[in-house]
């Protein structure tokens, strides 16, 4: 997929990895939209980047807020590559020290943001890539979903936020199979330890035992080495129905 002069939808497009997805696809001639909640950080951006960038507040959980932003998103051009970044996650043990079970209301807040909400962006972008012409291989888009090696190496304490994750990686092959016929791909990224502002909150000795354990590079992950790999998959035809892990050969342990 050609990436100069598509129009690149971006959920938690305002900071972190869909940031740095927006800044480097911008970059590379596209026009961005940064569907996010933080309307102050999202135009400031749209600002600073000027021409072929927009800010839309949106709410991923929320199909009319999805569908009212890939409206605003089409007005710029046809869209064809999404990428979900939009997501958070909550600490939680099955059942706590004291023998108290997870909080529910927390535990699904974490799947409606994470996992619904990605499903529910994916679906309507697709609805909406599917009437593009297609390009010479036939391809009318690509959906790029963020999981996190926590879908496969989740922590102690990390039970809602790996079951979303999880289902990310799960809907993957099923959902490329699904928009086969209408030349949309569909990869996700699974990336370990990266310095977003999430990070900025932890202390700076937690920052060094996520890094120590990375087999190279022994550090935590830049932000753009994540859209450099989205770059990748958007501009390599023959990927898809595929969970990539971006985390310098780092495991988790339990804890």
């Amino acid at each position: 997929m050609e990436i100069k002069d598509a129009v690149a939808f971006i959920t938690g497009g305002a900071s972190g990895l869909g940031e740095a997805t927006a800044r480097r696809l911008h970059a590379q001639g596209a026009a961005v939209v940064l569907a996010d909640k933080n309307a102050d950080r999202g135009k400031a951006i749209e600002a600073e980047l000027g021409t072929r960038a927009l800010f839309v507040e949106t709410d991923v959980t929320s199909g009319e807020s999805v569908g009212a932003a890939l409206v605003a998103a089409s007005e710029l051009g046809s869209v064809r590559i999404t990428v979900n970044c939009a997501g958070s996650g909550m600490a939680g043990r099955t059942i706590s020290k004291n023998g108290e079970p997870h909080d529910l209301a927390t535990y699904e807040w974490v799947i409606k943001l994470n996992l619904i909400g990605t499903f529910n962006v994916a679906s309507r972008a697709a609805s909406v890539m599917s009437k593009n012409e297609p390009n010479a291989d036939g391809e009318r888009g690509v959906i790029v979903n963020t999981a996190s090696i926590a879908a496969f190496d989740g922590q102690i304490g990390q039970v809602a936020y790996s079951s979303s994750k999880g289902g990310i990686v799960g809907m993957t092959l099923p959902m490329a199979r699904d928009l086969g016929v209408v030349g949309i791909r569909v990869m996700t990224i699974a990336p370990g330890s990266f310095e977003t502002p999430i990070f900025g909150f932890v202390p700076d000795e937690m920052k060094a035992g996520l890094s120590s354990i990375v087999p190279f590079p022994n550090r935590m992950g830049r932000p753009d080495e994540f859209a450099q790999l989205v770059q990748q998959i958007v501009e390599n035809p023959y990927l898809n129905g595929e969970t990539i892990r971006i985390d310098g050969a780092v495991r988790f342990p339990p804890k």
